[in-house]
């Protein structure tokens, strides 16, 4: 039978991501809108964004962070073309994301020394046989696959190459090992629920002193430039972004670090996300139709939770076209009920279905919206 009982918040989309808890336009009173980013208070603002951000996340106070345009994939693609180069490079891929910075350096940047370590969705590389004596690539989270690194113990704390970590959908959610990781990357519209278009760039003083030493052999866009005259751009680093930042987009993020800090900060944010992957743990164990994608408790995220569909008449069925329909109808009706919006999985994964379970969820919501998958699941089978 059709539940009763329905989530408060439909939304889990895994990017843009759910709001806090309690969010209204009204958060964004405050916005230093119709001023110039570069007016005093413009510059406070994002100056706040910064702060708020090093408070919460415990960065080290000298790692570097900046606000710097074209979201996530413009953190990342600025630290692979400003940085790479200058020795062999490892690029570990287990997912569609980690495939793009695998196409970047391989056929973009075309560099000579690229050794490539892919896995299947739901699996992940070996990690004992990553060289960090050589630079690194990875993505701490796979969002589109549901596989997490599960700690950075593989990362050597003499390495002598630098490590760049894509954490888009990992920070706020898991512990970040800020000795062992030289460039990490993540924007506000994953885990704290902000607005796209931005992006964070947080550098150690190894990667600035790469950026320092090193000129790369290509001719590098303004966009991409983080030094000037052999000397570190520091003003990124003090709010002063590259290009006109939205200080609405601003705003909505330091209310969701100020939310953080309220409830508790990191500890806080990380237990409300392994509280949501628990309840979809508790309710798989009870299924026979679904299963993680990740069937590895120690890799499996806990905010972008995928599933496969393992039911025999699901298996039965001919073609990936065919087998592609049925979370695609399953999200379509769930959708049409209001009970969970964007929730099939990513275009390039294996069919199934994807949940976010980043700390802006509410677990009652995740509790209500599980009768929910069954029921619409046994819909489209029937």
């Amino acid at each position: 039978m059709k539940p009763t009982e329905r989530p408060r918040s439909p939304f889990f989309s895994s990017g843009p991501c759910a709001k806090r808890p309690g969010w209204s336009v009204d958060a964004l009173k405050d916005a230093c809108i119709g001023r110039s980013h570069r007016s005093k208070l413009g510059k406070a603002k994002l100056q706040e964004a910064i702060d708020r951000t090093r408070a919460v996340l415990g960065v080290p106070a000298d790692y570097r962070i900046g606000i710097v345009p074209a979201s996530d994939t413009g953190a990342v693609e600025m630290a692979l073309w400003s940085m790479l180069g200058a020795r062999g490079v490892d690029m570990l891929a287990w997912e569609s994301f980690g495939s793009g910075w695998v196409t970047d350096v391989v056929k973009q940047l075309k560099l000579n020394d690229v050794r490539t370590m892919e896995a299947d969705y739901g699996q992940i590389v070996d990690l004992s046989k990553v060289d960090t004596d050589r630079d690194v690539v990875f993505t701490w989270n796979g969002t589109t696959s549901g596989v997490k690194v599960p700690n950075g113990d593989w990362i050597k704390p003499n390495r002598e190459g630098l490590t760049i970590c894509d954490a888009t959908s990992a920070v706020f959610a898991m512990e970040m090992p800020w000795d062992k990781l030289d460039v990490v990357t993540y924007s506000w519209q994953k885990v704290m629920g902000g607005e796209g278009a931005h992006g964070m760039l947080i550098l150690s003083p190894r990667a600035v002193e790469r950026l320092l030493t090193y000129k790369p052999a290509w001719p590098l866009p303004k966009i991409f430039r983080l030094t000037s005259g052999g000397k570190l751009i520091e003003g990124i680093f003090q709010g002063e972004t590259i290009n006109t930042p939205s200080m609405i987009c601003v705003e909505d993020y330091i209310d969701a670090l100020v939310w953080a800090e309220d409830i508790g900060g990191l500890p806080a944010l990380i237990e409300r996300s392994n509280a949501n992957l628990g309840v979809l743990e508790d309710w798989v164990a009870s299924k026979n139709w679904v299963s993680f994608l990740a069937e590895d408790k120690a890799i499996r995220s806990n905010t972008s939770v995928c599933f496969k569909i393992v039911d025999p008449w699901f298996e039965s069925l001919d073609g990936d076209s065919a087998k592609a329909d049925v979370p695609k109808k399953i999200a379509s009706l769930l959708e049409k009920e209001g009970v969970a919006f964007d929730i099939n999985g990513y275009r390039d994964a294996p069919a199934g279905l994807r949940i976010w379970g980043g700390a802006t969820v509410e677990a009652n919501d995740l509790k209500a919206l599980t009768p929910w998958l069954d029921w619409a699941f046994n819909e489209v089978k029937g």
